[in-house]
């Protein structure tokens, strides 16, 4: 890519593990932002687990339509050694005279397997983009955090912790919310109430909100919130791991606050813990344990035939909204 590239810099790249949400996302970025630097350039995808080495070499070389291609190749890890080895050949060759060679993006899951060909693409010559796996709580704040300065605007750290705290398994799923929100919404920073507003619908949202109105001592509203919940088609099993968690992030906050455990030791992110501790005046050590016994004795009903969850919730809640206080 003579626009791009300049002198003995590879035209090659290969995006590297980490989050497949992110891993897709670079590589759709890569392409996009190469096929606007040569609009005349040919764009050609194939699976290295499906395609040989002449298909390869094909693809790279000066077709009808384009002297150059812009190839994007998925699956590296699956190449056969015949692939592989011709993609090395190739990196090598690009390396040499990157102006008139074909961009090469390829597209690699993580893990030992094809490290043969990964390692010896990269020593010769291509650029290997590693992308993060989004495993720590603060790794995906800062991602939610990211996402909405992509759309040039802001989020509540409350808000960004609900949406990490719901959608935090499905990075997909993430990304697309954070879009929808800044699509449909002008405010400046997007706060908890627009998030809640739109992921009321997910049982684990309405699991936080129960937990979030019975923390809050309004217990009508809780219970009034779980019976809807539940017949709306909400398993009790998502309501009862959703107050579950908020208490044990109060019993955290509150170890974190006497002392007996770091904040490192907590392992949970500090924007949760400050809110935590927040909440923990009025709370003491016996009252938050009958709660989470509560909780315990709730979720038994919940997988005992013959069981009351639904009465056994709402005397969780009742508990809870007193903060354990009988």
């Amino acid at each position: 890519m003579a626009s791009a590239q300049g002198k003995g810099v590879s035209p090659v790249r290969i995006v590297y593990g980490g989050d497949r949400f992110l891993n897709t996302q670079n590589m759709r970025d890569l392409c996009h932002e190469a096929c606007e630097r040569r609009p005349d350039a040919e764009l050609v995808e194939l699976d290295a687990a499906e395609c040989d080495a002449y298909a390869f070499d094909e693809a790279v070389s000066p077709s009808l339509l384009s002297d150059i291609s812009i190839v994007e190749i998925r699956n590296l890890q699956s190449a056969d050694d015949r692939l592989g080895d011709a993609l090395i050949s190739y990196t090598k060759q690009a390396k040499a005279d990157p102006s008139n060679s074909s961009m090469l993006i390829c597209q690699h899951e993580g893990g030992p397997k094809g490290k043969r060909i990964l390692d010896a693409m990269v020593r010769a010559g291509a650029q290997r983009i590693d992308v993060p796996d989004l495993k720590k709580a603060d790794a995906k704040i800062n991602f939610v955090y990211q996402r909405f300065e992509r759309e040039g605007r802001r989020v509540d750290p409350l808000a960004a912790q609900q949406l990490v705290g719901v959608l935090g398994e499905k990075t997909g799923e993430l990304a697309a919310m954070c879009s929808q929100l800044c699509f449909d919404f002008d405010d400046e920073v997007i706060g908890l109430e627009r998030v809640n507003q739109y992921l009321i619908a997910n049982p684990q949202v309405t699991g936080f909100m129960v937990a979030d109105k019975a923390m809050e001592g309004r217990t009508a509203e809780a219970i009034v919130a779980m019976r809807s919940a539940i017949e709306q088609g909400t398993d009790p099993i998502a309501l009862i791991g959703a107050l579950a968690m908020k208490l044990r992030t109060l019993a955290k906050a509150s170890a974190v606050k006497s002392g007996a455990i770091s904040q490192a030791e907590a392992k949970t992110n500090p924007w949760v813990l400050k809110n935590a501790t927040r909440q923990l005046p009025g709370w003491t050590s016996a009252g938050l344990s009958l709660c989470i016994r509560m909780l315990a004795w709730a979720d038994e009903q919940s997988k005992t035939n013959g069981g009351d969850p639904v009465y056994a919730l709402e005397r969780s809640i009742e508990t809870i909204a007193v903060k354990g206080r009988g």
